[in-house]
This record gives structure tokens, C-alpha cells and sequence, in this order.
């Protein structure tokens, strides 16, 4: 959070935080605008609707490409000690395995946050149904967002379908009906991938599936913009 938003309220971080999972400072944040992120501090779940939880995923996007970072200014020795026995993140997120893609630090959230699943192609595979359903039964996570980005080197390489060493080919099947409707054009295999995962996992997890007609979570999918660092949902 901004340095005069800190003075404003009249409380250094630390006191801030621990007097933020008591509940006694909600009166001063309401007052104040700091941020929803900033008084999930230890437990970041609290009592979020599935629309409230993919709109703090969006707010803290739009704070990353803005260069307005909050999560880095938490205390993470406090956020450490106090996630050791438990986790509570509000959301999950199906992601590549790129290096460029920074989960946490694209949604400008912290440790506990966010559950994080990620594999080349965002794609949905058994184990990854499995840990997602683990994150919604277990975890009661209430948003769940399939993240491609732009750039995919796992889609571009679908796409040529050329020999690859080792079992990089294991992939492709996983991302060809994506190609297939997308004509040749790379932005939109990467956007119809996304899509076409989430509808997935809404499809063959009996779990995630129960969860969405229960209406205590959402599933979306976005796309990343390696260049600007916007999330658009697609």
C-alpha cells in the first residue's frame, strides 16, 4: 500500500497486520481504501464470494501493471509463522510452466493467496483435476482461473507439431483441439486453449462441478500479455 495511505491510518505495517486478522481495523480500512488484499493478511480466504474472489484476482492485476504493487509491503516473516499449520487462499490458478509468468506476483498476492497449479500449455491433465479438486473440496477456494499467456512456446510448438526429444510431444494432444479452431492464428490458439481447459475442468470434475452448481465457486480463463502484464478474461 502507498506510504500515505500507511500515515493516514497511523499504523506501521507490522501493527497493521496483526491487528488486521482480529478484525479491529476493518473500521479503519473502510475509512481509508487500503485494499481488500491487505486485510487477508494471514488467511486470505475470509468469507469472499466466487465473484468478490476473481475481482480481488482482477483489482490486484490491474495494481501489477500499474506499478502499484501492495503484497510486497506485507510482513512476510508474520505471513510465514502463521501459515504453517494452515492455508486458506481465495483462489487458484492453472498456469503455464513458463518463467514469465509469475502466478502471485501478476494478481499482486502473497503467501496463502493463491493455489497455484502449473504445467506447459496450462492444460488439464488427471493430476492436475486432482490438486484443483483439492483446492476447491478441501480448501474451499471460491475462484479458479485457467491462465494462458502470450507467446506460448508450448502452443507454438503444438502448432508446428515438429519432432521433439524426450516426451515434450506428450502435449500436443492435449493442445490440438485449440489449433484446430483456431485456424492457424496463434494469439487465438492461445485464447481458445484457456477456454477450452476451463470448460474442462468444469466438465470432468465431478467435485469442481458440484461447487459451481452449489454457486460457491467460479472458473474462468484469462490470457496473460507478457508485454503489458494485463490479464484480459476470455
Amino acid at each position: 500500500m502507498p506510504n500515505d495511505a500507511c500515515t493516514r491510518v497511523g499504523l506501521d505495517r507490522r501493527g497493521f497486520l496483526q491487528r488486521a486478522v482480529t478484525g479491529s481495523v476493518f473500521g479503519v480500512v473502510a475509512q481509508s481504501g487500503i485494499t481488500l488484499a491487505s486485510t487477508r493478511s494471514f488467511y486470505a480466504q475470509a468469507s469472499l464470494t466466487p465473484e468478490a474472489a476473481l475481482q480481488e484476482l482482477v483489482a490486484g492485476n490491474q495494481r501489477f501493471a500499474n506499478n502499484q504493487l501492495t503484497s510486497i509491503e506485507q510482513d512476510l516473516k508474520i505471513l510465514k509463522e502463521h501459515t504453517v499449520e494452515k492455508q486458506e487462499p481465495f483462489a487458484a490458478v492453472l498456469a503455464c510452466a513458463d518463467s514469465r509468468v509469475p502466478v502471485e506476483l501478476i494478481f499482486d498476492q502473497t503467501i496463502g493467496h493463491i493455489f497455484v497449479t502449473r504445467v506447459a500449455g496450462n492444460l488439464v491433465t488427471s493430476e492436475i483435476i486432482a490438486s484443483l479438486e483439492y483446492a476447491v473440496a478441501v480448501l474451499h477456494i471460491r475462484a479458479l482461473m485457467v491462465l494462458g499467456h502470450t507467446n506460448c512456446g508450448a502452443i507454438k510448438a503444438a502448432m508446428k507439431a515438429d519432432a521433439v526429444p524426450g516426451q515434450i510431444s506428450s502435449l500436443y494432444p492435449h493442445l490440438r483441439p485449440a489449433v484446430e479452431q483456431s485456424a492457424g492464428n496463434f494469439d487465438k490458439t492461445i485464447e481458445v486453449n484457456a477456454r477450452l481447459q476451463a470448460e474442462l475442468l468444469r466438465t470432468s470434475s465431478t467435485v469442481i462441478r458440484d461447487a459451481l452448481k452449489a454457486g460457491t465457486l467460479k472458473v474462468e480463463s484469462g490470457v496473460y500479455n507478457l508485454g503489458n502484464g494485463k490479464v484480459v478474461l476470455s
